[in-house]
């Protein structure tokens, strides 16, 4: 027996440690910046190896990080992105590349010069074919969910999530979620606005994709032309009056929707603007890739608030201006069902009452996108309050 155990162990360890060395081999960052032909970025571009459905999406400032195995490198890196030619390289040779930059070119369009159906015909098309159009099936993203909680007009804490989703596509609903890593900023919040459910349903509730439009409800405009994937696109704009614009980005051909934009204001003194942005799996049909909002409104601050600003010499306003602004990215995402890892699923409560261990080495190893402009503006205000900076927080703020 001891002979057994001697012989054991060193050779577990050797193997252990033979197999992080090799994984660590195989896992290479493929990272860079989405360009046009006039050197500015560009955002949102797909960028990944499509036929393997790996990849990531451009930041708002064209940056791009993802890992890939030494499997991959003889894979090819595709980008596509509205309004430009797609791109395509092999891994091995980005990686060659001295200054690690993809440059699109501008895929010009004829639309302007030629008579199309009315822009109600197209809308119409594409509600009609939304579901063979996207991912309707049972699918599991790969979720990295980020909001800035908002007061008096400066950003006052930060939450961060890895969430896994099992999700239909925006003809459906959202089946479930379960939130499984979240770390947060050190909470400098006065008023303290909890929202009633996760803010993924929110983001869910609010796409107009998954109400059923009513397309006789809006006046529809074509307001311009772009292109995806080597297919003509036009932009659809819907408005209600006063109340509700959304912007649709429609091919032509295949009548699908690329992207959406929306602009809402359901009551005075509240307001909603958001992003979402759907990019092709192998197989040419649409997931959601990222997402961005913020919503705007008001709270009356409690007593003890009240308190606390007289006593500094303040006047108490009857109400505070509030916000959430939000950024979401889809990592990845799985549509074999045998490999969906969604665990203990919680609705009815606000983003910060979802408690798991804090696991530094889980942030460290995840694939989270270059931070951009908009990313350092709220971290720069939630930093500037007291300067301490966010992972100093992230460490003090986290502990259990």
């Amino acid at each position: 027996m001891y002979y057994f155990h001697k012989f054991i162990y060193p050779t577990y360890m050797v193997l252990l440690f033979t197999g992080m060395t090799v994984f660590a081999q195989e896992s290479t960052a493929i990272t860079g910046k989405v360009i046009d032909q006039n050197g500015y970025e560009v955002p949102y571009a797909a960028v990944g190896i499509l036929q393997k459905n790996m990849g990531t999406t451009s930041t708002e400032d064209g940056t791009f990080y993802f890992r890939v195995s030494n499997n991959e490198l003889e894979d090819n890196l595709t980008v596509s992105s509205l309004g430009f030619s797609n791109f395509s390289i092999k891994i091995k040779d980005f990686l060659k590349l001295e200054k690690k930059e993809i440059v699109l070119e501008e895929q010009t369009t004829n639309l302007s010069e030629v008579v199309v159906n009315s822009i109600d015909f197209y809308v119409k098309n594409a509600l009609k074919k939304l579901r063979d159009n996207t991912v309707s099936k049972n699918h599991q993203l790969n979720i990295l969910y980020r909001r800035w909680s908002v007061e008096d007009n400066l950003c006052r804490f930060y939450i961060e999530q890895s969430i896994n989703a099992i999700d239909r596509g925006p003809s459906s609903y959202l089946v479930k979620f379960s939130v499984d890593h979240v770390r947060t900023s050190a909470d400098y919040r006065f008023v303290k606005n909890e929202q009633k459910l996760h803010a993924l349903k929110y983001m869910e509730f609010n796409n107009p994709l998954r109400k059923s439009i009513n397309v006789k409800s809006y006046k529809w405009t074509k307001t311009g032309d772009s292109s995806y994937d080597n297919e003509d696109v036009i932009i659809a704009k819907g408005m209600i009056e006063n109340k509700e614009t959304i912007w649709m980005y429609i091919g032509m051909d295949s009548y699908k929707i690329y992207k959406l934009e929306m602009e809402k204001q359901p009551e005075i003194g509240k307001s909603l603007i958001a992003t979402y942005v759907y990019k092709k799996n192998n197989k040419g049909k649409l997931f959601l890739s990222y997402h961005q909002r913020e919503w705007k409104g008001a709270a009356a601050p409690s007593e003890n608030v009240k308190r606390a600003m007289r006593s500094n010499g303040q006047a108490v306003p009857k109400y505070i201006p509030i916000a959430y602004r939000h950024e979401v990215y889809v990592l990845d995402i799985e549509e074999d069902k045998a490999l969906f890892n969604v665990g203990e699923v919680m609705h009815n409560k606000d983003m910060t009452q979802y408690k798991t261990a804090y696991d530094p080495a889980y942030w460290g190893k995840l694939n989270i996108p270059p931070n951009t402009r908009f990313f350092n503006k709220n971290i720069g205000e939630l930093v500037d309050l007291f300067g301490v900076h966010l992972e100093k927080q992230f460490k003090y703020s986290n502990m259990r």
